[in-house]
């Protein structure tokens, strides 16, 4: 399957956020599917929704209400049929403890970047972890 045939579902509750990434994607890699969900709670109603297409990636903010990125990031690993989808971090937090966590998991842990070219180069690089 192409990437153009694949899906990155990304959970992040700044909807500017969201847009640079996907307007980024569809530069990247014209095609790529992004589904979007605001915060930890509405990704997991996607993931576990029957009819929804199964992401190739996930790609999650930490800083988010209802259910942070690490509390969500539990819940997927918790789950059999999840588990299996790579994850990304992509924050703008600099919490050691998250950056430790996520680190002890193999999880990369990206920055949000604030140059368009460095979004770029890290739209690029998520495109090679969507298996």
């Amino acid at each position: 399957m192409n990437l153009s045939e694949k899906t990155i579902l990304y959970v992040d509750d700044d909807a500017d956020d969201r847009e640079l990434l996907w307007e980024v994607m569809q530069k990247i890699t014209p095609g790529l599917k992004v589904m979007f969900a605001e915060n930890g709670l509405k990704a997991l109603e996607l993931l576990d929704a029957s009819n929804q297409v199964r992401p190739c990636l996930i790609v999650l903010d930490l800083n988010m209400p209802y259910l942070n990125g690490r509390e969500t990031f539990e819940r997927i690993q918790a789950n059999l049929h999840l588990k299996s989808i790579p994850v990304v971090i992509l924050t703008s937090g600099e919490n050691p403890v998250d950056k430790s966590f996520f680190a002890n998991q193999s999880i990369p842990y990206y920055n949000k970047p604030v140059r368009l070219v460095d979004m770029e180069n890290l739209a690029s690089d998520l495109t090679t972890l969507c298996r």
